[in-house]
């Protein structure tokens, strides 16, 4: 529960720490609102203000079941859709939340069954001297490589087609998926010469002709896949980058200076927040096939070359604790936590 007066930033990260899609705001204990997820998200593709109070954000027709009506909570909601219901009294004040058992589900969705594409040729060098040894998708977060996790996580949503492109080792990373019994369909696309996160994609040329999904090896996104797929269809994008909030504690003094050299502003300790690139994609099949052959870029470059030409890519907002990469040691420990593999 919050009040009017908390940011949008305070809710995202209410949101992380309490697990749940949706916060309910209160006037003394009153129902008045809803803030879920999507309410968020939708505010920051209007380019709104992180730091708003939810009020501009939130939804002032919140359901809601009285006392007497608690035998009912979840018809009501899988009815409507919704994941937790306030139960309010005679005089709006909230009395409890009914939440949507975990082992259940509101609605069947269909698998999404879109191809899914590996990046997992790199050296892995901020890895060093791990990946000596092992190459970076192997390298184990708990009893699983991190690769595994990644296709567990996706098969989850009905993803079961993967193309692995493959360099450095690779060899070892196909004896291990040769060995490891797994029921997914994995081709391995091999990379001769170091081509980027986005010339590796030349490789795959009359291979996928839907869209499909795009991640680096060394990420795992805890998110509903279907709903980026579904926001990629529906705003009819050719890219769609999937982007994390982050939020940064500057451990000093920050000092603005005017133009005269004297101090225009001190912030001391200031918090910055900002999305960066979690390195997940949905992407379109056309942009395999206008790929140059045997020139490495970044996918990144690849995004920048299709806005420079007017092309429709846009972004999928998600909250901080829903990006795990493994990319540096400070990083991998702490999505080794998150899995919760080691405590």
């Amino acid at each position: 529960m919050i009040e009017e007066s908390v940011t949008i930033l305070q809710a995202m990260k209410q949101l992380d720490d309490i697990g749940r899609k949706v916060l309910f705001v209160h006037r003394n204990g009153h129902l008045i609102a809803a803030l879920t997820d999507g309410d968020i998200r939708r505010w920051i593709l209007r380019q709104g203000d992180l730091n708003a109070t939810v009020n501009h954000a939130a939804n002032y027709s919140p359901k809601f079941i009285r006392t007497d009506q608690r035998a009912q909570a979840k018809a009501f909601m899988r009815e409507y859709s919704v994941e937790a219901l306030p139960v309010l009294d005679s005089d709006d004040q909230i009395t409890s939340i009914v939440y949507w058992n975990d082992e259940e589900v509101l609605h069947e969705k269909p698998p999404l069954n879109i191809p899914v594409v590996i990046m997992a040729g790199g050296l892995g060098t901020r890895l060093y001297p791990y990946t000596k040894i092992l190459p970076k998708p192997l390298i184990p977060v708990g009893d699983l490589p991190i690769v595994e996790h990644i296709m567990n996580q996706f098969a989850q949503f009905g993803c079961h087609k993967f193309y692995m492109i493959v360099n450095y080792k690779k060899n070892m990373i196909k004896a291990y998926f040769n060995e490891s019994g797994l029921n997914y369909d994995i081709q391995y696309i091999d990379e001769n010469i170091p081509l980027g996160t986005g010339g590796g994609l030349s490789l795959l040329k009359g291979k996928i002709k839907s869209s499909f999904i795009l991640t680096n090896c060394d990420i795992l996104i805890r998110e509903d896949i279907s709903k980026i797929c579904a926001y990629h269809a529906e705003e009819d994008q050719k890219i769609t980058m999937v982007c994390s909030l982050k939020n940064f504690a500057i451990p000093y003094g920050v000092v603005e200076i005017g133009k005269s050299g004297e101090i225009s502003a001190l912030r001391e300790k200031p918090n910055l927040s900002f999305f960066t690139n979690t390195g997940c994609y949905i992407v379109e099949p056309e942009i395999i096939e206008q790929m140059e052959d045997n020139v490495s870029i970044g996918f990144p470059d690849v995004i920048q070359k299709y806005k420079k030409l007017g092309k429709k890519v846009g972004v999928y907002p998600i909250s901080e604790n829903a990006w795990l990469d493994m990319g540096q040691f400070d990083e991998l420990e702490r999505m080794r936590n998150q899995l919760g593999e080691f405590k």
